[in-house]
């Protein structure tokens, strides 16, 4: 992923999550994001490399994730997706609202990143580029045509 790509990607990760909780007023809000953006990115993925592949890319993306955010760690087997994802919501939501959206960012963004190498920049775009929000239209001068 080039750079420009990479930096395109990153602001649109974090502008969906700002846009999802609503500004990101507590941490719950933030969790609830996290899950629901993940939710749906697992629905348009798990058609092209299955359920079981999903979870592996998000198990994997977790444990790379808790190098920066240790309270990410999950011990043991959850045993299902559901029992995984319930437990990182009371981890998000327990932490300070900055920590969250900045740990909830960087496990999207490495997602993300470790989908890209597995699948290629151009098809990861189209699996997950409606996930991400759009930016803001610009705004445009009153007297503009």
């Amino acid at each position: 992923m080039t750079t420009a790509d990479s930096e395109a990607l990153y602001t649109a990760i974090r502008r969906t999550l700002t846009n999802r909780a609503a500004g990101a007023p507590d941490a719950g809000a933030i969790a609830e994001a996290t899950l629901g953006i993940w939710r749906q990115m697992a629905a348009r993925l798990a058609p092209m490399i299955g359920a079981r592949g999903v979870d592996a890319l998000f198990v994997r993306s977790l444990y790379l994730t808790t190098s920066s955010f240790p309270w990410l760690a999950v011990a043991g087997d959850h045993g299902d997706s559901a029992a995984l994802l319930a437990s990182l919501k009371v981890r998000f939501a327990g932490r300070e609202t900055d920590v969250a959206m900045e740990a909830s960012y960087n496990l999207l963004a490495t997602f993300t990143e470790l989908l890209t190498t597995l699948i290629g920049e151009y098809l990861t775009e189209r699996l997950l580029g409606s996930v991400w929000a759009p930016a803001p239209p610009e705004s445009q001068p009153e007297n503009a045509p």
